[in-house]
C-alpha cells in the first residue's frame, strides 16, 4: 500500500510538471502562413474528420499536402479522426475544413493540451510505472524512484506539452511491448509494437532488436517445435496487426502505395535543419549536400546505419536475453539517428526511451544522455519560447537523478561497465577510469550549460549567424557518439551479475 501511494505522489508530480509546461508557448504559435507542428496536429483533425479516408493522403482541391499534409502512419490519422469527432462536440470551428486553418484561442490550446495529457495517462505513463515496479530490480523506493526519474525526463516533457506532439503515443506502445518481452508474454509485445509502428514510422529505429531478441528467443528454443510454433504466432500476429491498421487502405494498391510515399519522403534529402548526427556535424567540413546526388546520400546513410547496428544485433541473436535486449534498443536507435537518411533533432527521442530502461543498471551514463539528448533540442526550444521550462526541467531532472538514484556515489570501474576498456587498452597504463568519466562529466555539464547560456544570451556575428546551433549539434553529436560506442562495448562484455546489481542498490 505504500508503495502505491508513493507512485500515486510521483505521478501527480508528474502530470504537475507537464501541465507547467503546457502552459507555456508552442510551435508556430502567431507566425502564419504555416504555423508549425501544433497547426500540424490541428489541421490532421480536420482533414480526417471532414475528407473521406480515401483522401486523407492524397493531394487534392480539399487537402493540399503542401500545408502540412499527413506524413505519418494509419494510427496517427485514426488518432487524429478522434480528437477531430470531440473538437466537433464542443466547437465546431476548431476542425471547420479550409475556415479552420491557423486557428488559436486558449479554449482550443487548453483542448490541444488536454489531448496529449489524456493520451499519456492511457498509454505511456502507466507503461512507464509497470515497467519499473515489475522489470526493475531492488527495494520498492528504489523502484519509484527510477520510476519518478523516468516519468521526468524533460525532452519528452518539453517536445510533446511544450513544442506539441504525440510521442509518447508510439513511445508508450514501444514501451508496452519492450514490458511484455520482459515478462515472457512475447506475442502481446509483438502486437504492442506492432502498433507503436502503426502510429509512427520512426519506431523503425527499434524494429531491428525486437526483430533480433524474437527471433533469437524462437532459434533458441528450437526451430523445430515450441521455437517454431511461437515464431509462428508472433508472424501471424503482426500481420494481423498490420492489416487491421491498413484495412481501409488495402482495398486499392494505388491506396496502400500513397501512405507509403508519404510516410517515406526521401525526396527532403539527407538531412534538415541542425540535427546532433553525423551527416550535419560532417557537413560543416565537407559540404556532402553538394558532394553527392540524392540517391548516392540515400545508399550511402543506408549502408551506413546497417554497418553500424548490424554489431549489436548480432550479439542480440546470438544472445537473446533481455539485458542485451535494452542496450540493443539503445545502440539500434542512436545507430539510426546518427547514420540514417532525414533526421530530424525530435527523433532522439527514441534513443533516450530504451535509455531510460538503463536508470537502475547503468544511472551515470544512463542521465548524462538523456541530459545530452534534452540540450540537443534546446535550438528549437528557443524557436519556441520554451527557455524557461528547458532550464526548470532539465534541472529538476539533474538532481532528482543525481539525488535519488546515487548516480555520482556508484562510480566504481564495476557499475560503470568499464571493465572491457582496460582489456582493449592493455598496453596502456592503469588509470583510474571511473575517475576520468566522473570528471568527463562534470565538464561536459558545465560545456551544456556554457552554450545553453551563450545561445540564449549572445548574439552570433553576422558572418555566422548558425554558430551556436552548430556548436550545440556537433558537442551533442559527440555526446551521442560516445554514448553508441560505450553501450556497444558494454553489450559486448559480460552482463552484471544479479548479485552484483542487489548489492549496488
Amino acid at each position: 500500500m505504500q508503495t502505491w501511494s508513493l507512485v500515486s505522489i510521483c505521478v501527480l508530480l508528474a502530470i504537475i510538471a507537464r501541465w507547467g509546461v503546457s502552459l507555456n508557448s508552442y510551435s508556430g504559435a502567431g507566425k502564419p502562413p504555416m504555423f508549425g507542428d501544433y497547426e500540424a496536429q490541428r489541421h490532421w483533425q480536420e482533414v480526417t474528420y471532414n475528407l473521406p479516408i480515401q483522401e486523407w493522403y492524397f493531394n487534392t482541391t480539399n487537402n493540399d499536402l503542401n500545408y502540412w499534409g499527413l506524413d505519418y502512419p494509419p494510427l496517427t490519422a485514426y488518432h487524429s479522426w478522434i480528437c477531430a469527432y470531440i473538437a466537433k462536440t464542443i466547437n465546431p470551428e476548431w476542425v471547420e475544413l479550409h475556415k479552420s486553418r491557423g486557428y488559436e484561442s486558449t479554449q482550443h490550446k487548453l483542448f490541444m493540451r488536454m489531448t496529449v495529457l489524456v493520451a499519456d495517462l492511457l498509454i505511456y505513463i502507466p507503461a512507464v510505472v509497470l515497467y519499473c515496479l515489475y522489470l526493475t530490480d531492488g527495494s520498492s523506493k528504489k523502484k519509484v524512484s527510477i520510476m519518478f526519474c523516468f516519468l521526468l525526463y524533460p525532452g519528452l516533457i518539453l517536445i510533446d506539452y511544450g513544442h506539441f506532439q504525440y510521442n509518447g503515443v508510439s513511445l508508450g506502445f514501444a514501451l508496452w511491448g519492450i514490458l511484455a518481452l520482459g515478462l515472457g508474454w512475447d506475442v502481446l509485445g509483438s502486437m504492442a509494437f506492432s502498433l507503436a509502428l502503426n502510429y509512427k514510422q520512426m519506431e523503425l529505429y527499434h524494429a531491428l532488436p525486437f526483430f533480433c531478441y524474437l527471433l533469437g528467443k524462437c532459434i533458441k528454443t528450437g526451430l523445430i517445435g515450441r521455437g517454431l510454433f511461437l515464431l509462428v504466432r508472433i508472424g501471424v500476429t503482426v500481420l494481423a496487426t498490420f492489416a487491421l491498421c491498413w484495412l481501409p487502405f488495402l482495398a486499392e494498391p494505388s491506396q496502400a502505395m500513397q501512405v507509403v510515399r508519404r510516410i517515406f519522403p526521401v525526396a527532403r534529402g539527407l538531412f534538415e535543419d541542425k540535427v546532433a548526427n553525423t551527416w550535419c556535424s560532417l557537413n560543416t567540413l565537407i559540404k556532402i549536400k553538394s558532394i553527392l546526388s540524392g540517391d548516392s546520400q540515400l545508399y550511402l546513410s543506408l549502408a551506413c546505419t546497417l554497418l553500424a547496428v548490424l554489431p549489436s544485433c548480432i550479439r542480440l541473436l546470438t544472445k537473446p536475453t533481455f539485458w542485451h535486449f535494452k542496450l540493443a534498443l539503445v545502440n539500434s536507435s542512436l545507430a539510426f539517428f546518427l547514420f540514417s537518411f532525414q533526421v530530424h533533432e525530435k527523433s532522439i527521442l527514441l534513443a533516450a526511451l530504451p535509455a531510460c530502461l538503463l536508470l537502475n543498471d547503468l544511472p551515470l551514463m544512463a542521465l548524462w544522455f538523456l541530459q545530452a539528448s534534452t540540450f540537443s533540442m534546446l535550438p528549437l526550444f528557443l524557436k519556441d519560447g520554451l527557455l524557461v521550462p528547458y532550464i526548470v526541467t532539465s534541472l529538476g531532472f539533474l538532481f532528482f537523478s543525481i539525488y535519488l538514484l546515487s548516480a555520482l556515489d556508484h562510480c566504481s570501474e564495476d557499475k560503470l561497465r568499464l571493465g572491457a576498456y582496460n582489456k582493449l587498452f592493455y598496453w596502456l597504463p592503469k588509470m583510474d577510469l571511473a575517475f576520468i568519466v566522473r570528471w568527463k562529466f562534470y565538464i561536459s555539464i558545465a560545456a551544456m550549460v556554457g552554450l545553453s547560456i551563450a545561445t540564449a544570451v549572445l548574439i552570433p556575428p553576422p558572418h555566422l549567424p548558425d554558430l551556436f546551433p552548430v556548436l550545440v549539434s556537433t558537442t551533442a553529436f559527440l555526446h551521442f557518439l560516445g554514448t553508441f560506442i560505450h553501450f556497444n562495448v558494454v553489450q559486448f562484455s559480460e552482463p552484471p551479475s544479479r548479485k552484483s546489481q542487489k548489492k549496488s542498490n
